[in-house]
């Protein structure tokens, strides 16, 4: 089984920032932004979902409007409820505890190698998990300088 404990710690200190700051503050868009900190969040878990079931033909653990809603290229369409943020909490652990079970129950048979906008090719699922933990720390370096700019411009 490919080692989560990175994964998990990203999205611990994630869930972190999160819980200190406000819904109206986790849902700011800056000047000069795209997306805000809550989409960052949701944003990890979909690609993480993509990334592993989707490239292995599986059917994801999401519903396709969650998908849809923070794939890559989306936008926040709407603001996030305290409820909806507390959702996306617990989906950063279930996601990856429904990933590890189905790992051990070698639900991954194949994989589908794909070429990211990092600038590297994933031949395998245990790159792949490899990759899902740089993505996770880059989106959470985003939201620790929106945090910034948001704790600046109340």
């Amino acid at each position: 089984m490919p080692n989560l404990d990175y994964t998990r710690q990203t999205r611990q200190n994630f869930t972190g920032l999160l819980s200190g700051l406000s819904t109206e503050a986790v849902n700011y868009i800056p000047d000069g932004f795209n997306n805000n900190i809550v989409w960052n969040f949701a944003h990890c878990i979909v690609t993480q979902q993509l990334l592993t079931y989707g490239r292995a033909g599986l059917e994801l653990t999401l519903p396709k409007q969650t998908v849809d809603a923070f794939r890559k290229g989306s936008r926040p369409e709407k603001v996030y409820t305290k409820a909806d943020i507390e959702h996306f909490k617990q989906l950063a652990v279930s996601t990856l505890d429904q990933f590890e079970a189905d790992y051990q129950a070698g639900k991954f048979q194949t994989y589908e190698a794909y070429e990211t906008s990092y600038g590297l090719t994933l031949p395998s699922l245990e790159q792949a998990i490899a990759f899902n933990n740089v993505h996770e720390g880059l989106h959470l370096g985003y939201a620790m300088s929106l945090r910034k700019v948001v704790k600046a411009a109340q």
